[in-house]
């Protein structure tokens, strides 16, 4: 199949065309690849000059010492924490275990269980001989109220705590309003 010589003409101005489009393409890619170096390299010079600085000095100005407040107050509690348990718990505690270890010591011996036995059974006696009526068990009664005061005192601790708290983010700023020549 034979092509006119106007097609031949044709199809090799395209082709040539087509080829220098590619050249423009490719000349194209490469001047876009510089362009993408040179913008890298200026972005991690920036990054270097501007930034990391910037980076650093709210690092050091404003986070580091916060962190060290919270450190440090964390260290404050935590000794005096320490300090309260140590000084003032622990000898409670410990006068206490003490206390029932001694009275469990003097309840073991013999002749303060007797004389135990002897008051006791002659209180009864007395107390059925003068009259004395035995006090009745509580009743639900008694829990009932023991609950509705515990209640009552948890609403007013609570409406206490509402009233005395830091309400910071609660406020809101007026807003200045600018005024402009118009």
């Amino acid at each position: 199949m034979a092509l006119s010589r106007k097609r031949r003409k044709e199809l090799h101005r395209l082709r040539s065309n087509a080829e220098a489009l590619w050249e423009d393409q490719r000349e194209l890619l490469d001047h876009a690849s510089k362009v993408v170096r040179d913008a890298s390299r200026q972005a991690a010079n920036y990054a270097r000059e501007e930034v990391s600085p910037r980076v650093r000095d709210t690092y050091e100005d404003r986070l580091k010492p916060a962190i060290g407040a919270g450190v440090a107050g964390a260290r404050n509690a935590a000794t005096g924490t320490r300090d309260k348990i140590v000084g003032e718990i622990l000898p409670a505690v410990s006068s206490a275990i003490g206390t029932a270890l001694a009275a469990i010591e003097v309840a073991k011996n013999q002749q303060v269980r007797d004389a135990i036995a002897r008051a006791s059974k002659f209180g009864t006696d007395l107390g059925t001989r003068a009259g004395i009526i035995q006090p009745k068990p509580a009743g639900p009664g008694r829990y009932i109220l023991i609950g509705i005061g515990v209640v009552a005192f948890a609403a007013v601790a609570y409406a206490a705590w509402q009233t005395l708290r830091a309400d910071d983010d609660l406020w809101i700023e007026d807003e200045v309003e600018a005024t402009e020549p118009a």
